[in-house]
């Protein structure tokens, strides 16, 4: 390494994944000069190679033969064979892969964002030094410098992660093959989504989890609403259950021990409880910035670290950790940044973008959740005075036709002045849904909206002018 020689910029960011994107593009509508370092050959991120899109591709797989399977009344049939792998359900998300890197490429062309591959590290507050694969060095120097690096699944100690039977959310998609019975250890968001693809695939699944509930922070209601489909489907709950031993017996099955003496003995586990913020090669610790024993960082409500120039978004600073709330964090810290002057040799500190509203959350279970807003356990924390009106899908025409007669919107609203706190949403295509009550809460509308709106008929968005004269009803 030269140390003589560095590049100049007005914003770097760590991480190319959703967060880092968004960051990427905004700071360069905003006029600034902008790098971002990706230690992988490839950029996209976690998200669009080991995570999201893979595991959605196979979701979408498992929903195409499960309808097949459900068809068969009429004269269709499919089957899966045992020796199927996943990589043959899951074909499709090579292109998908290729085609969203190469809409990614053109954002970052198109906006003059410079690509630096390698791994970083802190020099000091406003200096990166970044190795490529030769261990060849560079000094990278800006303004303002944001962390997306994202998490990768904790793998703790006890726990025999190997390539042929305990598995966690980065390895599980190897499978050489469908196993007959399958155990996932936590009931989270990546373990209640496995445990319902594997489950429409026709595995047999065990769903472990050592709290009393699972998704603790949806609305019970819904979570109880999924509860009941995951049983109709004949996933195994064992819920305030702790994990004492896994072991692999002489025969290749793996034996999960509880503490409370219960065995479940199964072909695969699947390990999801926790992941660990990518933050060991950063040496950000040395630098001041609070980051807690699983890599998780502290971040402001601006997402600013403990270095008001330094800022961290998406998975790194944990809860949600979903890619929707993760590329509008890059965006808020790249706005705060500039129109706080922190961005150093930037220009333009009069550039403010618009604070978001609620942000949605979407579960891609089977049905899917979806919600915005608050929930009634928050609302009565509050001490808000709110009603509820909900809509079951089965008196909806459209939930009729198409089957979906279990779903269920429900609608949370303030007694006194009718507006509109949340909306949560059980159905197949809520996270499509949600978005029609986010934009009422969003301008803070009342609930009379949905009386009084005109929505296409027969729709499941009808479900809304249900719930709003159901909640009125009770008034």
């Amino acid at each position: 390494m030269n140390s003589g020689n560095i590049r100049e910029y007005d914003v770097l960011i760590i991480g190319s994944g959703p967060g880092g994107e968004k960051a990427a593009v905004q700071a360069s509508k905003l006029g600034k000069t902008v790098a971002i370092i990706e230690r992988n050959p490839y950029i996209g991120g976690a998200g669009l190679h080991t995570g999201t899109l893979p595991s959605k591709t196979l979701r979408e797989t498992a929903l195409f033969l499960s309808g097949l399977k459900a068809r068969a009344v009429y004269g269709f049939q499919c089957a899966i064979g045992r020796d199927v792998t996943l990589g043959e359900l899951i074909y499709r998300k090579t292109e998908v892969i290729r085609n969203q890197m190469s809409v990614i490429m053109d954002h970052f062309t198109r906006n003059g964002i410079d690509i630096v591959y390698g791994e970083a590290s802190f020099e000091d507050k406003f200096t990166l030094i970044v190795k490529d694969k030769n261990s060849v060095s560079e000094r990278l120097r800006a303004g303002v410098i944001i962390i997306s690096t994202g998490t990768r699944p904790a793998r703790p100690e006890g726990i025999p992660f190997d390539e042929d039977h305990v598995y966690d959310s980065d390895t599980i998609l190897a499978l050489n093959r469908l196993p007959e019975r399958l155990t996932i250890i936590g009931a989270g968001v990546i373990g209640c989504e496995y445990a319902s693809i594997f489950s429409c695939l026709g595995v047999k699944v065990t769903l472990i989890e050592k709290r009393p509930e699972m998704l603790g922070f949806a609305d019970r209601e819904v979570v109880e609403s999924l509860k009941y489909w995951m049983r109709h489907t004949a996933i195994v709950l064992r819920l305030g259950e702790e994990v004492s031993c896994i072991t692999v017996d002489d025969d290749g099955g793996v034996l999960t021990e509880l503490k409370s003496g219960k065995h479940v003995k199964s072909d695969k586990v699947l390990y999801t409880m926790g992941r660990i913020g990518n933050v060991d090669a950063l040496n950000v610790k040395e630098l001041g910035v609070k980051v807690s024993d699983r890599g998780i960082i502290d971040v402001n409500d601006n997402y600013q670290t403990t270095l008001e120039n330094v800022y961290a978004v998406g998975d790194v600073i944990g809860f949600p950790s979903l890619a929707s709330t993760s590329r509008e964090q890059g965006r808020r810290a790249v706005c705060h940044a500039i129109s706080a002057g922190t961005e150093g040799n930037a220009t333009g500190d009069n550039a403010v973008c618009t604070l978001p509203f609620d942000l949605p959350f979407g579960i891609y279970t089977i049905p899917e959740i979806s919600m915005v807003g608050k929930t009634e356990e928050e609302l009565t924390k509050a001490g808000v005075p709110y009603e509820s009106g909900s809509a079951l899908f089965q008196e909806v025409a459209r939930g009729q036709i198409t089957g979906d007669k279990h779903g269920m919107l429900k609608l949370l609203f303030n007694r006194e002045d009718l507006k509109l706190l949340g909306v949560h949403i059980i159905c197949e295509g809520a996270s499509e849904l949600i978005h029609i009550g986010q934009a009422v809460l969003a301008f803070q509308g009342t609930i009379e909206y949905f009386k009084d709106v005109v929505f296409n008929y027969p729709t499941l968005s009808d479900a809304y002018k249900q719930a709003a004269m159901n909640g009125i009803n009770k008034l």
